[in-house]
């Protein structure tokens, strides 16, 4: 039997402007769910970071990438990935992606050391994770569609329906709405909002060029993603919204809990087995029965049928 590993992550940036009050709760959740799961809370098995705790501990951008290369080290594994706190976007450093935007993770001091962005929470997670280990990963955060920058992506339609995106049809309609935003003048809003439909289409792109196919003409070559599609592996990424959705803090039963974690462990609750296919489709109808907008997704490193059972 592979050994379980599991890093939980709880940030609810207390006495800040940007506190939540869910986070430090789903973390205790998930901890609960996976020791069902046969995850053992041994601290060589299980590292949480809180940021009411201190030390190793602290959710800070150097503990959390220490604890994450932790997690993926060991060949053979089968580890558990869940973090909830904010997430947001920042300007691509490398100029590689065409979008010009990355989504990111917010550790506790985000603001005097800056996010985690997406080309990072990939090589630490998903390159240096052996081969013959798994990951599955819930990102209960913002803008968190391509967080891990994984090749194919899965959304459940309001009739429970699932689909590898239309990435060209889509990211087409996107960029047309981001051009006629200019149509009546320049203003910093539109600025804004063009920027997230930009974003939203180079994503449906990006997955479009996995599928094999050519990438629109005019978009330039993102070398990451070309190499990123021959990594085939076995991670798996349940992610709050899309790129260009917030994430929600929830009450149930007079708690504060983030609003995906809820969804998907009662998903869980309900059927203990799920197909890839169930729990997505659960998860948001969950999360629509409950009135909660954000639409989640399903991210995988390789290509394969949503039919075969969730691997945790």
């Amino acid at each position: 039997m592979s050994r379980k590993k599991s890093l939980l992550i709880g940030i609810n940036y207390t006495g800040s402007q940007n506190e939540l009050r869910g986070c430090h709760q789903d973390v205790e959740n998930v901890a609960e769910f996976l020791s069902y799961r046969g995850y053992s809370d041994d601290p060589r098995a299980q590292v949480i970071l809180r940021d009411d705790a201190r030390g190793q501990y602290y959710p800070n951008g150097h503990n959390i990438l220490a604890a994450i290369d932790w997690l993926v080290c060991e060949p053979g594994t089968c580890n558990f990935f869940h973090y909830s706190g904010h997430g947001g976007q920042v300007r691509d450093p490398t100029g590689n992606h065409p979008s010009g935007i990355l989504d990111t993770i917010c550790p506790v001091d985000f603001q005097e050391n800056g996010q985690i962005n997406s080309d990072i929470l990939h090589e630490h997670l998903v390159s240096r994770l052996p081969p013959n280990s798994t990951l599955f990963v819930i990102l209960d955060c913002c803008h968190s569609g391509s967080a891990l920058e994984l090749p194919f992506v899965y959304r459940s339609d309001d009739e429970g329906n699932v689909n590898l995106m239309d990435n060209l049809k889509e990211g087409m309609h996107l960029f047309g709405e981001a051009n006629d935003l200019f149509r009546g003048g320049f203003s910093f809003q539109k600025l804004g909002e063009a920027e997230d439909l930009y974003a939203g289409a180079t994503n449906f792109f990006r997955s479009f060029k996995h599928m094999g196919e050519s990438q629109p003409p005019g978009l330039g070559e993102d070398s990451n993603y070309a190499e990123y599609e021959r990594e085939h592996k076995m991670v798996s990424m349940f992610s709050g919204c899309r790129d260009d959705q917030t994430s929600a803090d929830a009450n149930i039963g007079g708690m504060s809990e983030g609003a995906m974690s809820w969804a998907f462990l009662e998903t869980m609750k309900r059927i203990p087995n799920p197909t890839y296919l169930q729990a997505l489709t659960d998860t948001r109808y969950c999360l629509k029965q409950s009135n909660y907008t954000q639409v989640p997704q399903l991210s995988i490193g390789l290509q394969m049928d949503l039919e075969r059972p969730l691997v945790l």
